[in-house]
C-alpha cells in the first residue's frame, strides 16, 4: 500500500544486467526514512544513494542506526529534540 501511495521507494543498481546493489525506504514529505542498503559489487549502494539524492528534494534522511558505512557517507547523529523539530518542519 505504501508503494501505491508513492511512499515506498527502492533503487536498484545493475552491472552487466546483474543486480549489484541498492537501497529502499519510505518517503514522507521531504524526509526519506532509509530502511536498508546492500552491495554485491563495490560501491553499488553508494551509487543508489547518489541517484536518490540527485533526483529528489529530500531535506533529511533518517539512517536509523549509526554505523561506520553511513558515517563514511557523511551521516551524523543529531539530538532527539532537533530531529523531532526537523520532522515537524519537513513532514
Amino acid at each position: 500500500q505504501l508503494h501505491h501511495q508513492g511512499h515506498a521507494h527502492s533503487i536498484e543498481v545493475y552491472e552487466n544486467s546483474q543486480l549489484a546493489g541498492g537501497l529502499y525506504g519510505v518517503a514522507i514529505g521531504k524526509v526519506f526514512f532509509g530502511e536498508s542498503m546492500f552491495s554485491c559489487a563495490s560501491n553499488a549502494s553508494k551509487v543508489a544513494l547518489v541517484h536518490l539524492l540527485k533526483n529528489t528534494d529530500y531535506q533529511l534522511i533518517d539512517c536509523q542506526v549509526e554505523n561506520p558505512h553511513l558515517k563514511s557517507l557523511g551521516a551524523f547523529n543529531i539530538e532527539r529534540s532537533a530531529f523531532v523539530q526537523q520532522l515537524r518542519d519537513l513532514l
